[in-house]
């Protein structure tokens, strides 16, 4: 009613409609976790193109899988995707923090870091063997600063810095929180591997806004302050900066020229990850945020590649007892599909023939689908030669153009499901070994003389025909995740409304929409949306026992929509007609 009806007339007033429209959920944000040359450890990047992964995480590198496989996911039509970085060292991490190194603030450049003492101030660093190169305790003009690179790998014994004192004035300086301009210095970082190199402007190891260990995890790619055992930063005795005057002065002095310290010598002692062998690593179980748990810091992602490290991924190894049975359970809790590479001792068909049983993967073995045999493509850092490569990465980019062009109910395989930049495959396969893989749950990926190398299966690892499982295709178990996403997003408003027939009704409205919606862009089978889909929200499903402990209880169904697998041509003679009537 409108706020005041203080004369004769027509009020117009608009109602909301108490519709929330319920959107569709992404469906194939892939996550990639493996080892990489350079980028955050442990901390979910999302990238949007392979150029995004060469920058931030170093590209292709010999002995690195992951970037093989973002590579084959951007190039098969994967849109975005999400990297996890992780890192082993090749000697026990117990050896890491238990000594340490002398570095003094010499007297020269002491007057840049309010320092008084003509000596300068020593301190210590502690000794890491986490692979993360860092700068030692010598060089030109040594001002003391404890840098290391912003990530493990040997691409930080490349960063080499500079310092440029002394060139700003009193009224920048005083805008800055600092009355003395002579605390403050740009920091210029040259990574002379890849070319990158960046300015970090105005910063000091004085207490303040600009205080350097705070400044660089946000504006520096390259270089952090490296941190004593108790997590605080590695400063050279720094002070509290002098207050700031309250009016910065009319008439600045001019600033004296720059006088640029360094370079020193470049950061040392960074060192590449080992190959995984420590399953942990991958599914820590100190309940740490680490490895594929890393996830937990994104919003959400669809699809989960592992890449392999060839070399120990055989079937008997951890990996399959361990990291992937703990990465079904995952993706089960995040409502995601995990896609299997095949172990590195599958070579014939007759090996691949023990399915996901053999690989004790079924238990959950619906959120998650294999792929055989690997890939045979051209290596960019090896001209003229062809290698072996985990499919899982072009699978998901399938999957994803699939999603695209067709829905997320349409399976990622047939003719149209071409693998881009394959030469061909490790295993080639007849129709008769594609019989023997298909009934036990395995995807073949196969070559045909007219559509090239394409995925030819679409079942999820409880797809097995002796299993009978409700998600037996992997296009009904992702659609079953995606309305369950969608709706799960749209559908908070619920929470804390009033639990009766309105609240219900608005439901009920709301949901079918979305199914509507769906079931026009034939989503499922069935002609009508009776035999479509169900939604179902009222005093049945929410009983008075159910109203009385803040429940309400909403019924969702539908009807997939499953492959057509066999195609029957049934061919007959006619004879004896001459004629037709």
């Amino acid at each position: 009613m409108p706020a005041t009806l203080n004369y004769p007339g027509v009020y117009v007033e608009e109602l909301p409609s108490g519709v929330h429209a319920i959107t569709g959920v992404p469906t194939s944000i892939t996550a990639f976790v493996g080892r990489a040359a350079r980028g955050p450890l442990n901390s979910p990047t999302v990238i949007n193109s392979f150029s995004d992964f060469a920058r931030q995480f170093g590209g292709i590198v010999a002995g690195y899988p992951l970037g093989y496989s973002v590579r084959d996911f951007f190039a098969n039509g994967g849109g975005q995707a999400v990297i996890v970085r992780v890192w082993m060292a090749a000697s026990s991490p117990s050896s890491s923090s238990t000594s340490t190194s002398s570095m003094s603030s010499a007297s020269s450049a002491s007057s840049a870091y309010g320092s008084s003492s003509s000596s300068g101030s020593a301190f210590s660093l502690p000794s890491q063997s986490d692979g993360v190169a860092r700068m030692g305790a010598t060089g030109p003009d040594s001002i003391g600063l404890a840098l290391q690179a912003s990530s493990p790998g040997t691409w930080g014994n490349a960063v080499q810095v500079h310092v440029v004192t002394n060139n700003l004035d009193a009224t920048v300086a005083a805008s800055l929180g600092y009355a003395d301009s002579s605390v403050l210095f740009d920091l210029l970082v040259t990574d002379t591997g890849s070319g990158l190199s960046e300015t970090i402007r105005n910063v000091s190891v004085v207490d303040g806004t600009r205080r350097i260990d705070q400044v660089l995890p946000i504006e520096s790619q390259l270089v952090l302050m490296q941190q004593n055992p108790d997590g605080t930063p590695v400063l050279p005795n720094p002070l509290v900066a002098p207050p700031a005057t309250a009016e910065p002065p009319l008439m600045p002095s001019p600033p004296n020229p720059p006088n640029t310290l360094g370079p020193w010598p470049n950061l040392s002692g960074g060192v590449d990850s080992a190959f995984i062998t420590d399953p942990t690593i991958y599914t820590p179980v100190d309940g740490s945020k680490t490895g594929i748990y890393a996830l937990e810091n994104t919003d959400i992602f669809n699809l989960l590649c592992i890449p392999p490290d060839t070399s120990v991924w055989s079937s008997t190894s951890a990996f399959f007892t361990t990291v992937y049975p703990l990465a079904l359970v995952y993706c089960k809790s995040r409502r995601a599909v995990l896609l299997v590479d095949p172990p590195s001792d599958w070579t014939t068909v007759a090996q691949a023939q023990v399915g996901p049983a053999g690989l004790n993967l079924t238990a959950g073995g619906d959120y998650g689908a294999i792929y055989f045999p690997m890939l045979v493509e051209a290596d960019p850092l090896r001209p003229g030669q062809l290698a072996n490569f985990a499919p899982s990465g072009a699978v998901a980019g399938v999957i994803a153009q699939t999603d695209a062009t067709r829905g997320v109910w349409k399976a990622p395989a047939g003719t149209a499901a071409a693998l881009v930049g394959v030469q061909g495959l490790s295993v080639p396969m007849t129709n008769a070994d594609n019989g023997q893989l298909n009934p036990v749950g395995v995807n073949c990926l196969r070559t045909f003389q007219f559509t090239g190398n394409v995925v030819w299966g679409a079942r999820t690892m409880r797809g097995a025909d002796a299993l009978t499982d409700d998600y037996k295709y992997l296009p009904v178990r992702r659609l079953a995740l995606y309305i369950e996403e969608s709706l799960y997003e749209g559908t908070q408003w619920v929470v804390f409304e009033p639990n009766d027939e309105p609240l219900w009704s608005q439901i009920r409205l709301n949901v079918q929409a979305f199914m509507q919606s769906l079931f026009l862009q034939q989503a499922f089978a069935g002609t009508t949306p009776k035999d479509a889909y169900l939604v179902k929200c009222d005093s049945e499903t929410t009983t008075p026992y159910d109203q009385s402990i803040g429940v309400v209880n909403i019924l969702v169904g539908f009807a997939p929509l499953r492959p057509a697998e066999f195609v029957v041509l049934q061919i007959q003679q006619l004879a004896g007609q001459t004629g037709s009537s």
